[in-house]
């Protein structure tokens, strides 16, 4: 049985990476991706703490209590 070890399969992809884009763009699309990988953690976040909004399946009834009693 052979060891699966991931290493060159990552160089390839790396240096595929630095042809396609250069080297001048890559620190500006890891920022990018960063970037939008923090707004998407957010936005989970936030729609996962108010049910109204998140899509989420609720009771209409339960629903009206909730904007009912965040009005007053």
């Amino acid at each position: 049985m052979v060891a699966y070890s991931p290493g060159p399969e990552w160089i390839v992809v790396l240096v595929i990476v630095v042809l396609i884009f250069g080297a001048k763009k890559l620190p500006e699309l890891a920022r990018s991706v960063g970037k939008s990988t923090s707004e998407f953690k957010k936005g989970m976040s936030e729609g996962a703490s108010d049910p109204d909004e998140a899509g989420t399946s609720v009771d209409p009834e339960q629903a009206a209590e909730h904007k009912a009693q965040s009005s007053e």
